[in-house]
Parts: structure tokens; sequence; C-alpha cells
């Protein structure tokens, strides 16, 4: 499962875990913190926690092997859930993450694994992480996995090329911003049920200027929501936009702060073209006078690896380039 980063993808999958009710072991964890199999088997552990309760049935198997690994708990400042820590190497980390999918297997009932950001793997010092979870995987019958993640052409590295070993593994399901129909009369019916109107030229407003994207949609009309007497007008959502870029300054400044001089002039021009097919082209280059197509290539990677430049693909087949934060991209046009 591919989606832009905040598009909705993460309570998609908990809605999914919602809809399954008790037939399933569900568990979710995401792996963009770690940076090694022992944060993963760090990480996983502590999702087998929070996902299947000692006092459960499999629970006792599972936990009396945790404990069995030494590791040192914590408790989820806000959902008192245990944290673990284990010092483990390389090849104790890997037996470990695999013992623990060999006792899901023998569950009762079948076990759904949602492993979020995934192609974070890809930078795991251990080389060849993916060859050796796929051998893992290849021979449980009983754990289905959904692997999610948000920069496209990482997660087509890893599922769609023919040398890597999840080739062809999975079905391939690319979440995109929801039609504007459908959204506007959603929007539309959300407000009327809490005795509110909102015009629908205004609501193809919001969507526009937040970029159908769902987390800024939800953000502005939120903001809107709250803001509006009975009847929404066009200055009462413009002016909760114009609070919300105020608001998110010191993010943007922090950017210019971080950033090298070519890799910030590179992020506006991005943000000021919105989609951008060709990066070192003469003709991008020369109008936003970003220097040389080598400068750029290098200031791209890194603004790549920063998450703060995805690079996607259209219907056609058409790679380009865009920025994650609608907002930045509003508050710099």
């Amino acid at each position: 499962m591919v989606a832009l980063r905040r598009l909705g993808k993460t309570a998609l999958i908990k809605h999914l875990f919602h809809h399954l009710g008790n037939g399933y072991s569900k568990i979710y964890l995401d792996i963009l913190p770690t940076e090694s199999l022992g944060d993963l088997l760090n990480q996983f552990t502590s999702s087998i926690a929070e996902a299947i309760p000692e006092s459960s049935p499999p629970g006792k198997k599972i936990w009396n092997f945790i404990r069995s690994l030494r590791p040192t708990v914590t408790y989820d400042a806000l959902q008192g859930t245990p944290v673990f820590s284990i010092n483990a190497t390389q090849d104790q980390s890997r037996q470990s993450i695999q013992d623990l999918l060999t006792l899901l297997e023998k569950q009762s009932k079948p076990t759904l694994i949602a492993i979020d950001e995934f192609q974070q793997i890809l930078n795991y010092p251990e080389e060849r992480t993916d060859a050796w979870l796929r051998s893992v995987i290849q021979k449980l019958t009983n754990v289905v996995f959904i692997f999610a993640g948000s920069q496209q052409h990482l997660m087509q590295e890893l599922f769609a090329n023919p040398q890597r070993p999840f080739f062809r593994s999975t079905q391939f399901l690319k979440i995109d911003k929801l039609p504007h129909d459908a959204y506007s009369n959603f929007i539309i019916q959300k407000f009327s049920e809490h005795k509110k109107s909102i015009m629908p030229e205004l609501v193809d407003e919001i969507l526009n200027w937040a970029d159908h994207h769902t987390y800024y949609v939800q953000l502005l009309c939120n903001r809107t929501f709250m803001a509006s007497g009975k009847r929404v007008d066009s200055a009462c959502w413009k002016g909760e936009a114009n609070r919300i870029l105020k608001e998110q300054e010191f993010v943007f400044f922090s950017y210019r702060e971080m950033l090298t001089g070519p890799q910030w002039s590179l992020l506006k021009a991005l943000a000021k073209d919105v989609v951008v097919p060709h990066p070192t082209s003469a003709d991008f280059i020369s109008r936003h006078s970003l220097g040389n197509p080598a400068t750029v290539l290098r200031s791209l990677k890194s603004l790549q690896k920063m998450e703060l430049v995805y690079r996607e693909t259209d219907a056609g087949g058409q790679s380009y380039y865009g920025i994650y934060d609608v907002l930045f991209r509003r508050w710099i046009a």
C-alpha cells in the first residue's frame, strides 16, 4: 500500500483492523523511526505486547518468550503500553523476530501484521534485510502482511524490481486523493449535520487550497467549522487559512536554517511550480536561478533523504517531484 504522507493510509489500516473484529490478531508497527534489525525487533515486540494481552490464549507463550529476551521495559507516557528495548546482536535479532513469527503462526486464529513505512528497511546497515525477511515470510500460512509506505519510488524498488526478493510477492495498492465531488459532498454533509451551511463553491476553494490532501483539508475544515457561525463565508475560511500559515512560520523558517543555500532555493522552486517532471531541465533551472544541473541533483537527493521532497508517478507513468508540505507551498507562493 503506497500513499503520500498524511493522506490517510494509516487511518485506513486502523479502519480495516476495526472492521475485522475478533477474527484476527491485528498488529500494527510503524518502522520509520527504526535504523537497524535491532530497532525492528524492539518495535515488533512492543507492538505485539500492545496487540496481544498476556491474559489472552496465545498471550502467555508470547509474553514468556519476550521475557526470555531480557528486555528493558518502559511504558508509553500517553497510552501506558509497554515499550521494550532488547540488547541483541544482528543474528540474535533475526532469530528472535523469526521465533516471534513462528509463535504467531501457531495461533488458532490468523494474524494480520501491518508494517508502516516499510521502505525504511532499505536504510538498515544489515545487508539484504529484505531477502532475509522474504525467506521467513514465505513459509507462513497463518500470518499475513500489509506493507505500507509513503515513498513510492522506494516501495517500487522493493516490490516492482525483478532483482528484488519481494518482486511480485504482493498485490500493489496505491492510495490516491479522494475525488473532488465525493469529498465536497462529504464536507457539506458534515457541516449540515451540525446545523451549519457552507456553499459548494466555498468547499471547492478549500479543497483547491489544500490540494485535496486529506490532512490539510481536515485541518482547514476543522478550523473553519470552529470559527464559523451558522453560515460559512469566504472571509472565514481564508482567515483561518492565513492563521494556520502564520502559526507554522517558525517551521518554515527552520527549513531555511537547516538547509544549504542551493537546497533552500530548490525547495522554494519546487513549492512554486507544484509539479516538476524535470528538475534538472534548463528551463526550470533558468527560471529559478538554481545554478547548474549537478548542484540541483545533489540538492534534490538531500531533500528527498530529509523527506521534504517526494517523487511520484502519475497515471500516465510520468515521474515528477513535489514537496510534502502543502502549507509551506502556500506560504512561499
